[in-house]
């Protein structure tokens, strides 16, 4: 096994904080060979052990630890026992129990770098983002067949950062066949299509499981304008719970078109009560502003306008303009319900903009609730970047 040979005092991270990344200027030297995707000893200057990592060479985070021990072998039942353990924690959960999307895996917070699986049913979607993931493929797979006993996995390495990674992006089964039904979920009493292999992310947002059920607990009597709104998750949750209107806007015309499918599916809503609208969100706000046209709730859920630190000073205008929009939008005592997926954006720097869209529409507010990702999301406590998903729920005077 090759060793990767850190700089003098770059083992902090490793040792104190139990990091999982370690960037390529932490590294003094490689000994020995290693390909990309490779497990390599991690070690510091003075040659101290500190675990077993997965080398990627093209990469700025050279190196992704899969353990901070340095005996334990990195074999195909390691990946058996790691995602037994994010199995079974998901199913301690009672908020999961019953539900049919579920993220089984999450990656560095599951302490499987690179790896995400979410279940749909009997079918799981895996993404592999990093090299180390995708060398160990056919282990993840055999663990994510043993572990849940579903009927098939398809791949969806489809995502920009392989690219980072030297690696070429890969769809596909992996186990099983294609299923010979559409596939659809229920999620918290409302059905919800699913598209595994053209959808966002894995098919669908279930990271926001928990706030679509918020939304329909608030939405009773209420006028609700669903910005970015996909697939219409939020706006069926809205009018199964009893919302007065609801209208969604998208710029997307075919995630409108499954929007209407899925409400389709859903014959005990009320269909008389949506409204949906193919047009640019920024400008549609703007034009609803000049009509005089007023709502009691507004769901704000944009897609990542930061995917690092360096685009966070445009992504904040972005979303400052949106949320002077929407406060602008509100009668009066009525909710914003606003979100950031932007990993660039901090938890803190988004109540700022917030607070900041609010001053310049001339409200006051007040945040109600800080909302996050739903429960199979974790935030491993040593790697803080698993929290991308934040959001306020902000009350409107």
């Amino acid at each position: 096994m090759a060793q990767l040979i850190l700089m003098p005092g770059k083992e902090r991270s490793a040792m104190k904080q139990r990091h999982p990344w370690l960037f390529a200027g932490s590294v003094g030297r490689l000994e020995g060979r290693a390909r990309p995707g490779d497990t390599v000893e991690v070690l510091a200057d003075n040659l101290r052990p500190l675990g077993r990592a997965a080398y990627s060479p093209q990469s700025q985070i050279r190196a992704r630890f899969w353990t901070f021990d340095a005996d334990e072998p990195v074999d195909d039942a390691f990946f058996k026992r790691r995602i037994a353990a994010a199995v079974a924690r998901r199913d301690a959960l009672p908020e999961l129990r019953g539900q049919d999307g579920v993220r089984l895996i999450h990656a560095e917070s599951d302490g499987l770098p690179g790896v995400i699986a979410d279940r749909y049913g009997d079918t799981v979607v895996v993404q592999l983002t990093s090299a180390g993931a995708d060398k160990w493929r056919k282990a993840i797979v055999a663990g994510l067949v043993k572990s849940t006993g579903c009927a098939r996995v398809y791949e969806r390495s489809d995502s920009e950062v392989r690219a980072l990674e030297g690696l070429e992006p890969t769809t596909g089964w992996l186990h099983g066949e294609a299923p010979t039904a559409p596939l659809a979920i229920m999620e918290n009493g409302v059905r919800l299509a699913v598209d595994i292999a053209a959808g966002h992310k894995t098919g669908f947002y279930l990271d926001q499981r928990e706030n679509r059920r918020l939304l329909g607990e608030l939405a009773a009597g209420k006028d609700i304008l669903n910005c970015f709104c996909y697939t219409g998750g939020f706006s069926l949750q809205a009018l199964a719970g009893g919302a007065a209107s609801v209208l969604s806007i998208d710029s997307s015309g075919p995630a409108l078109a499954q929007a209407r499918a899925n409400l389709a599916l859903n014959p005990q809503l009320p269909a008389e009560r949506a409204e949906w609208q193919e047009a640019d969100v920024f400008q549609a706000l703007r034009d609803f502003r000049q009509a005089g046209r007023k709502f009691d709730l507004i769901v704000l859920d944009p897609p990542k306008f930061a995917p690092s630190a360096a685009h966070a000073e445009r992504a904040a205008r972005a979303y400052k303009d949106i949320n002077v929009l929407g406060c602008r939008l509100l009668r009066p005592g009525g909710m914003l319900m606003t979100y950031s997926c932007s990993g660039g954006i901090g938890l803190e720097l988004f109540q700022k903009i917030v607070a900041g869209a609010a001053h310049d529409a001339g409200r006051d507010a007040r945040i109600v609730r800080r909302l996050a990702g739903a429960a199979d999301h974790p935030v491993a406590l040593n790697f803080p970047e698993g929290e991308y998903l934040k959001g306020l729920l902000v009350q409107v005077d």
